[in-house]
């Protein structure tokens, strides 16, 4: 297994007990076939949520702004992302998520509904949880943007 693999089965792990925790029964994990995947499928008032995983590691140890607490300045976050040499508008994972990859979901997503017999009256979501690994404090940080409109 690869690094990247490594980082993604690391992520979607953090994020099940992420859902977990915040009160989402886990229905099924790595959901396949020839034309998709679906990473977690999950369930939390009455609702289906289909949650897309995207994991990034940086292995030098400064991916997320964890230092950066939400009462600093704008100022002061900018000074620093200078400080850090890092680009103010980095790699995003959720930039993964791009047409074809929601074409693709939305096949993988009816596939799933009509598989599991789920009833047309049945309420689901799409939702994309990013993961920003970092291995050397070995931290994470996880951002769960729901409803993503397919």
């Amino acid at each position: 297994m690869g690094v990247t693999q490594k980082v993604g089965s690391l992520g979607e792990e953090l994020v099940v007990r992420f859902l977990v925790r915040k009160g989402y029964k886990i229905l099924d994990r790595n959901f396949r076939r020839p034309w998709g995947e679906l990473d977690i499928v999950a369930t939390r008032k009455e609702r289906i949520h289909f949650v897309e995983v995207k994991s990034v590691s940086d292995m030098k140890g400064d991916v997320s702004d964890e230092t950066i607490s939400r009462e600093t300045s704008p100022r002061e976050k900018a000074l620093s992302y200078i400080r850090r040499k890092r680009p103010k508008d980095r790699y995003r994972p959720e930039n993964n998520v791009h047409a074809n990859k929601i074409k693709r979901l939305s096949r993988i997503i009816q596939t799933y509904l009509s598989g599991k017999h789920v009833s047309d009256e049945t309420t689901w979501q799409f939702d994309v949880a990013t993961v920003y690994v970092n291995e050397g404090q070995k931290k994470a940080k996880i951002n769960l943007m729901e409803e993503i409109i397919l």
